[in-house]
């Protein structure tokens, strides 16, 4: 409602009943259908502040040459359409061109297209209103675009524009009538963030013109997640301290600088760039500016540095050159033509002075960029025509009224090839985007603009730059750089420094971490359990599973000798049974020998659970098994050795000796200790077994899998009682250390002892120096080492006399030692 008032107060305030006498041979021509044109022949390059109300006059602003070959290039299609006997057959185009310098002077050519017969109804509907153009291409630049497309939007006539880029105007439900030819400032930032990331920079800075807010807010946006930061942005005037920008730009060492600007703003930034001496440095040009061709002879600009550009892909115009030399040689036969001196009479934007000044050469070789997008807007509204007019490829149904929003339905469905590009457009009335990519040759003579790289969506996004074809060549050492940290190192993580994401640390990742950089580079992700890596690494590799294996060379040289020392002990228990009622067995204990051989035969199969994957019954039984039998054969030792002291020693004590004797006193103490030891062992693999574990520590590249002792207070208590039993057996041995030497088992029962304790000592030592894995083969080698002792040092030697030495083996042998011991005491 609020734009309908506008709307009506503007037309009223310009004049009720509006008239338009424009004449210029070039300016206009008359057609079947009238097509409408506004172009930038004129720029005002300083704007002046106004105290009243008078408009600016386009002729007395600067001439833009630039200008004036747009305007030839619609001129050029639309004489082109009329000669083709397929488009529009039988039907002809006309045109009315207005200068579009400022958005003062330009209302009254908007009116002008919008009237009908010179006037204008605003409230009259559009099925029976008819305009005075079907369509119109133009203006160029976005805010002069969005300024006038409300009006146009009104009548719905379809505004096929050449030269705005603000995503805004893509916004149907705000602007349903606008269609344009040149990708929008989404496609044209996209295609800078496809640059910089193609040549790996991140710390870039961003100026921009007052009427590029919008593509410095996309790519801000766009730029999110990318890696890559904006280290400074500025949205400068005309009147801004240009130098001043580019001294700062310089001391932050930023080397990459994006000019999203219309070339009067860029000039200005490029010339103060060549005075302030600013050098080395990447310049991306905006598609504006982007095939300048004055800029790209401007002295001194070779120093700056390289500047890259974006631009429409080139497309040439098959005979657009002869149409040009035509013209001009049309114009040159009547320089004094009363038509064209009408020029400079007209009330209208439709004088330029300059024009006939300029060559055929001079326009050929001007700024292509914005001529294929307004060639494809004038065959854009030719094709939309054709097809509501229901044309076939020898005559159009001239019968059929013709509304302006008609086109409008019909261009959203085009689909057709122009000079070998499909010419299409999407839901929201913007091209399929076509890019090239350009370097500037400033420093060649005389300078050239090459193409080096494409970018397209159609039919599918790709984007590629020929490295090669760059002033750097392919040497990638000598590309520019413009990061604000240098990447880190394969396998070191970032850590951040300051505001902006891309300025970091290095940090190595330590041993068994590594760092993802597609996951997060700023974080050493820890390996699994079963995983390893060695420092500064980028991925984990598995470890090994290793444990004692049956087949390795040293379990099996532990296991034959624990088979030989199993089979040692089985021979001496048949040498004890076939010699049981000799003195030799009786000194040796007896029944009680023959426990002590079924404990050791028992503690041996202890070290078979060492080998093969551990298992929590493999773990149980390789502890349990040898520590309660080996402990039995301790106490049997040590109830020995308290019985020679008390046959001995004890004669004083008759009684005690007596009951001893009587009640089987050792057989007591043993069967006690063992019943005692026993619930022992049943608390220790009730509360703290020992269970299997794997090690993850002793080897980098590989788990052990061992067996875990179990609870600490447990652990101790079984190891103690073993020490006190030791030490019980020592102290008895001592005190019968004088006793008759066939009877002395002391000494046998010391050896056996001592060897036990320094062979554990020694293994216990070990331990701090040696790995996992032969820790626990020494675990083994040390148990079946104990049974050795006792095996060589307390039951070998009898069993050695009973084989070897039998005289000593009776009764009166012994007699004759014990009455010896007894007269050299009583002597004493």
């Amino acid at each position: 409602m609020f734009l309908s008032h506008i709307y009506t107060f503007l037309v009223a305030f310009t004049s009720i009943f509006f008239e338009v006498s424009c004449s210029s041979s070039e300016f206009s021509l008359d057609g079947d259908y009238l097509l409408g044109g506004l172009f930038p022949l004129h720029e005002a390059e300083h704007a002046e502040t106004l105290f009243s109300p008078e408009a600016i006059e386009c002729f007395r602003q600067t001439s833009s040459d630039s200008g004036y070959q747009m305007f030839q290039v619609m001129r050029f299609a639309v004489e082109e359409i009329n000669n083709s006997s397929t488009l529009l057959p039988n039907v002809s185009l006309g045109y009315e061109v207005f200068d579009y310098c400022s958005d003062t002077k330009n209302f009254p050519s908007v009116f002008s297209f919008i009237s009908q017969n010179g006037s204008i109804k605003p409230k009259e509907k559009l099925n029976s209103h008819q305009t005075k153009v079907i369509a119109l291409t133009g203006p160029y630049g976005n805010t002069r675009t969005i300024t006038i497309a409300p009006l146009i939007t009104m009548d719905l006539i379809p505004l096929v524009n050449y030269g705005a880029t603000s995503y805004t105007l893509s916004n149907k439900l705000q602007y349903p009538s606008f269609i344009r030819t040149i990708p929008s400032n989404k496609d044209l930032i996209q295609m800078i963030i496809h640059i910089i990331k193609w040549f790996g920079w991140n710390w870039v800075a961003f100026l921009g013109d007052p009427d590029s807010k919008e593509g410095l807010q996309l790519f801000n946006n766009y730029i999110r997640n990318t890696g890559i930061c904006l280290a400074y942005q500025e949205i400068i005037s005309q009147s801004a301290n240009y130098s001043l920008t580019l001294q700062k730009i310089d001391k932050l060492n930023i080397n990459v600088i994006v000019v999203f600007t219309v070339p009067q703003y860029a000039k200005n930034i490029i010339k103060a760039a060549i005075t302030n001496n600013i050098r080395d440095k990447v310049w991306i040009a905006s598609e504006t500016w982007s095939m300048n061709q004055q800029l790209l002879k401007e002295p001194g600009i070779e120093k700056i540095g390289t500047i890259i550009g974006i631009t429409e892909r080139f497309l040439s115009l098959p005979g657009f050159n002869d149409f040009i030399y035509k013209t001009k040689e049309t114009t040159e036969v009547y320089p004094n033509d009363n038509t064209e001196s009408e020029i400079h009479t007209n009330t209208c934007n439709q004088d330029c002075d300059n024009c006939s000044l300029v060559t055929a050469e001079e326009n050929i070789n001007e700024d292509p960029t914005f001529s294929f997008a307004i060639y494809a807007a004038i065959y854009t509204i030719a094709h939309a025509l054709h097809k509501v007019l229901h044309c076939n490829m020898n005559q159009c149904n001239k019968n059929t009224t013709v509304k302006p929003y008609m086109l409008l339905g019909e261009i959203t469905k085009l689909n057709f090839p122009l000079n070998g590009r499909q010419v299409k457009y999407d839901d929201n009335g913007d091209p399929a985007v076509s890019y090239a990519v350009v370097i500037w040759h400033t420093v060649t003579n005389p300078p050239w603009i090459e193409m080096v790289g494409t970018y397209d969506t159609y039919p599918e996004i790709y984007f590629t730059i020929d490295n090669l074809l760059m002033p750097w060549g392919n040497n990638t050492s000598s590309i520019p750089f413009s990061n604000c940290s240098v990447e880190c190192k394969e396998g070191f993580s970032r850590e951040h420094v300051g505001y902006h994401d891309c300025c970091f640390l290095c940090n190595k990742c330590p041993q068994n971490s590594y760092v993802n950089y597609s996951r997060d580079p700023y974080i050493c992700f820890p390996c699994a359990e079963n995983e390893w890596s060695d420092g500064g690494s980028v991925t984990c590799q598995t470890r090994s599973v290793i444990y004692l294996q049956f087949t390795d060379i040293p379990s099996i040289a532990l296991i034959f000798s624990n088979i030989c020392l199993i089979t040692l002990l089985i021979i001496m228990v048949f040498i004890f049974a076939y010699n049981y009622n000799t003195p030799m067995v009786r000194s040796a204990g007896g029944n009680m020998s023959f426990l002590m051989l079924v404990c050791l035969i028992m503690s041996c199969l202890s070290a078979f659970f060492f080998f093969g994957e551990p298992t929590s019954v493999k773990c149980m039984l390789r502890n349990v098994l040898f520590t309660f039998y080996f402990t039995v054969c301790l106490s049997c030792l040590a109830v020995r050795a308290f019985q020679i002291v008390c046959v001995f020693k004890m004669n004083e004590f008759p009684n005690v000796h007596r009951l001893w004797v009587k009640n089987n006193g050792q057989w007591i103490v043993v069967t006690s200790f063992s019943v005692f030891y026993f619930s022992v062992c049943v608390m220790w693999m009730t509360f703290g077994p020992p269970k299997p574990f794997s090690d993850l520590l002793s080897f980098k590249q590989q788990i052990f899998l061992s067996c875990k002792m179990g609870h600490v207070i447990s652990t101790s208590t079984v190891a103690f009682i073993n020490v006190v039993l030791g030490a019980l057996c020592i102290l008895f041995s001592y005190m019968a250390r004088d006793l008759p030497k066939n009877y002395n088992e002391a000494k046998s029962i010391t050896f056996s002892i001592i060897f036990y304790i320094v062979i554990w000592i020694a293994f216990y030592t070990a331990t701090f120096f040696i790995n996992s894995k032969d820790n626990f083969l020494m675990n083994a080698l040390v148990q079946i080492s104990s049974i050795y002792g006792i095996l060589f040092c307390y039951f070998l030697p009898k069993s050695y006399i009973m084989l070897f030495q039998p005289k000593k083996n009776t009764a009166a042998y012994f007699q004759t030692s014990i009455q010896n011991y007894t007269q050299t005491i009583s002597r004493s």
